[in-house]
């Protein structure tokens, strides 16, 4: 059973939040909580805390499963662009730059590893 998290409009650019996200894709979830509370970039926070909220949305779909039995793992991870604020800086000769602040968008899907003994189990 899969579980699905959304973190809508986190104001860092995308470029930034896919290089943590590339880090945990795959993962088990107890390796990736790991990763991501180590991790001294700014946006690991915001999905350390998207992954415990994922993990509840699980636990939620599964009341009668033990976490530790699941064997969870993040199925995907992806971060899209968001909304972009876009501003005006000064510049020489009475002339402006335009300065565009980035927002993205990220989801997480986690799956359980042990869907798998559960259907060869149910045939018996």
């Amino acid at each position: 059973m899969e579980a699905i998290a959304k973190l809508n409009n986190v104001p860092t650019s995308p470029r930034k939040m896919r290089l943590i996200a590339d880090l945990i894709r795959g993962m088990g979830v107890d390796l990736a909580l790991n990763t991501l509370k180590f991790d001294s970039k700014i946006g690991s926070k915001r999905l350390e805390k998207l992954l415990l909220s994922a993990i509840s949305n699980w636990q939620e779909k599964n009341k009668e499963e033990k976490i530790e039995d699941a064997e969870l793992y993040i199925k995907e991870i992806y971060v899209n662009g968001g909304k972009m604020i876009k501003r005006l800086r000064p510049a020489p000769q009475g002339r402006a730059h335009r300065i565009r602040k980035r927002s993205n968008h990220v989801t997480i899907v986690l799956d359980s590893l042990n869907k798998q003994n559960k259907k060869d189990g149910a045939k018996n």
